[in-house]
């Protein structure tokens, strides 16, 4: 048995994501959070108002490199107290590619992100990103978590990670999840062979393919 799937893959050259939890720093993840994933679909389809709030999706994240450059850091302050620019390291990834699986409105996603209705990046403003879509059949059997961003449980491999997977539209309140990620580039958190996601569906390939939280900021709680 398998379902339709519409698997969308988002590739950019330099990407880099920002690690909120050390404000200040320029301390960066090794792959996106799921609100900036969220984020991107809102910005193929034109605002917040017009995803379905229900929308979600399974993703896995790939990138060849990693390194250092230097950006012009700008201080927040309270308002009307200048701050200065300063140099900080800044961590980046190269050769980044992001798949995703949406299972629901397939033709509304393959549309929008067709021709969406803002430029579509990942992570930074000025490291755009380029899109192509296909449908699929995911197996109704579980896959290899390989490199998929997953929510934590006891038999997962990779490093754990406390990432945002959605936002208030004002800022106001943030919903944090734990997930599992088996950073390519560090050996020492690399999913094994045949280590198998306990849910979910799996590509012709065999990576597995498993749902992360509803990510709209409507359905942020204020709990965090």
């Amino acid at each position: 048995m398998s379902i339709p799937a519409l698997e969308v893959t988002v590739a950019a050259p330099v990407a880099s994501f920002r690690n909120p939890l050390y404000p200040g720093m320029q301390v960066g993840l090794p792959c996106p959070p799921p609100s900036t994933v969220g984020g991107l679909l809102a910005a193929a389809s034109g605002s917040w108002a017009r995803v379905p709030q229900h929308t979600r999706f399974a993703m896995a994240f790939h990138v060849e490199a990693a390194g250092k450059d230097l950006e012009t850091f700008h201080p927040l302050a309270e308002v009307g107290v200048k701050t200065t620019p300063v140099p900080k390291d800044r961590d980046y990834l190269w050769g980044t590619a992001l798949t995703l699986w949406l299972i629901e409105d397939l033709d509304l996603w393959a549309a929008r992100l067709r021709r969406p209705v803002w430029p579509l990046h990942l992570g930074r403003s000025q490291d755009l990103a380029s899109v192509r879509t296909r449908r699929v059949d995911l197996d109704e059997v579980c896959g290899e978590q390989r490199r998929a961003v997953i929510l934590d449980h006891p038999e997962a491999s990779g490093t754990r990670l406390r990432l945002t997977t959605a936002v208030r539209e004002d800022r106001s309140h943030t919903r944090w999840d734990d997930y599992r990620y088996a950073d390519p580039l560090t050996t020492e958190h690399q999913s094994p062979p045949g280590n198998r996601l306990p849910v979910g569906w799996s590509t012709d390939t065999g990576q597995g393919v498993a749902l992360l939280p509803a990510f709209h900021p409507a359905l942020v709680e204020a709990r965090s």
